[in-house]
């Protein structure tokens, strides 16, 4: 974890909040949250201090404390890279937004990044690279440029690698696409917020538009709300005739998109039917998998194979 969850730069407050984290871990949010707030005593201007304090009052089931704690991390963050705009809408106190905030998600891979595989695909059965990439396979095509969005570790890359003569990955933490190029997989590899329009995003240049007869996106979209953004980059990347391929948490029959309780978002088969025939695609397959676990439940998930009309 990075310095700016650990420390508080007071001693005292620092050791308080570990004889917090270990009361909690140890099963008792309440003990937890009342250390941590002698901590904050000390050193009130604590951003991840409130953060912390706020999932232990949580998890005691002191929902206001709770709620009162993540606005106090919101306020002392406008960058919100701990997600407390997605705590304080998941508890019912602001609207649901349309995206995360880039420093939140940014933050969580680039710290998550060193353990990333171990934990989603030895723990958590993560099996969409190898889905994805068959339902491509069965295209039977043999592609010039494929670019990977938000592609992370380079779990999708050597899986698609074969079928294409160039493999760009993007993605927005800088500690994940370092992973990345360890695997040698990738032509090129470049950072890219794919909550942005195509314009702001740095993927493009004017020579490099509809460069892509292949675009993957695999376990990405759940890191977003609303998917008109990367729809339109979609639109940006594409050649006529390309194929893209992707995965989505599935939201059911709700129509639309939802804030789960993991900080991931779930869309459902109608929401992201709608988008595609707003942005010109033509749906190839559809394949509705389990494709992780969480909480030692399987998560529900739909894979998309889609084309760009010629």
């Amino acid at each position: 974890m990075q310095s700016h969850q650990l420390s508080s730069g007071d001693v005292i407050a620092d050791r308080r909040a570990d004889y917090a984290r270990m009361l909690e871990e140890g099963g008792e949010p309440e003990a937890a949250a009342e250390l941590m707030e002698q901590a904050l005593e000390l050193v009130p201007t604590w951003a991840a201090g409130w953060y912390r304090l706020a999932t232990y009052l949580e998890k005691a089931g002191r929902g206001e404390g709770a709620i009162e704690a993540y606005r106090r991390t919101l306020a002392l963050d406008p960058d919100d890279i701990f997600g407390a705009a997605l705590k304080l809408a998941l508890l019912g106190d602001a609207a649901t937004p349309d995206r995360p905030p880039s420093r939140y998600v940014e933050r969580l891979f680039d710290d998550y990044a060193d353990r990333f595989e171990t934990s989603l695909v030895e723990k958590l059965d993560y099996s969409v690279p190898q889905k994805l990439a068959s339902l491509v396979a069965s295209t039977s095509r043999h592609y010039a440029c494929a670019v990977d969005l938000g592609c992370g570790t380079g779990l999708l890359g050597p899986e698609i690698r074969a079928c294409a003569d160039r493999l760009e990955g993007f993605d927005l933490s800088q500690n994940m696409l370092a992973k990345a190029a360890e695997k040698q997989v990738y032509d090129h590899l470049a950072q890219a917020d794919l909550s942005l329009a195509p314009d702001l995003s740095g993927l493009f240049a004017a020579a490099a538009r509809h460069r892509a007869d292949l675009v993957t996106a695999a376990d990405v979209l759940m890191y977003l709300g609303n998917l008109e953004s990367v729809f339109a980059i979609i639109e940006e990347l594409a050649a006529s005739g390309a194929d893209i391929a992707f995965s989505v948490e599935d939201a059911g029959d709700s129509g639309g998109f939802h804030l789960a309780p993991s900080l991931r978002y779930a869309h459902s088969e109608a929401y992201v039917r709608l988008l595609l025939a707003r942005h010109g695609l033509e749906i190839l397959e559809i394949v509705k998998t389990v494709i992780r676990k969480d909480g030692g439940k399987p998560v529900a998930g739909i894979l998309f194979l889609t084309c760009k009309p010629t």
